[in-house]
């Protein structure tokens, strides 16, 4: 997961840098006379990996837009909250300020996508991202119990 400008800086000049190796390596080999299907099993390795940061990229360009997707019984919640202070455009430093901790403190906790966070914790974090969640509860395949076997 990409958490800072730098990173996102980084991960967009390497991508790039993928595009033209992967385009010289199509290139090189369809100049030995490989078939398209064999260039394909050769280059798709390289695909893989660039895909992969393609969408590092796509999911840091859409945090910066403030876009979110629900999270179902808080699977993610570590990186939702890495992703609210990337799209507050908050530093590490200015989260670790606002919660009066070391700033390693907060770096070890996104780094571990804050697992095994507590509720409270990730209230004091949402509380100092300026953000809420908001929390509903489905039971699945509920049939409610017929009022005599309430009794």
């Amino acid at each position: 997961m990409i958490k800072n400008e730098k990173q996102y800086r980084d991960a967009t000049e390497r991508l790039e840098d993928e595009e033209a190796r992967i385009r010289g390596k199509k290139a090189a080999l369809a100049a030995e006379g490989l078939s398209r299907k064999e260039i394909k099993r050769l280059t798709d390795p390289f695909l893989s990996f660039h895909l992969q940061l393609k969408e590092e990229v796509e999911e840091y360009e859409g945090l910066k837009r403030g876009e979110f997707a629900e999270l179902s019984n808080l699977v993610g919640l570590g990186r939702r909250l890495v992703g609210l202070r990337v799209a507050r455009g908050i530093t590490q430093r200015d989260l670790a300020e606002r919660l009066g901790v070391d700033e390693s403190s907060i770096s070890r906790d996104e780094r571990n996508e804050y697992h095994g966070v507590t509720v409270e914790r990730a209230s004091r974090v949402l509380e100092a991202l300026g953000a809420e969640a908001r929390t509903t509860f489905r039971i699945q395949n509920f049939k409610p119990m017929s009022a005599s076997k309430r009794r």
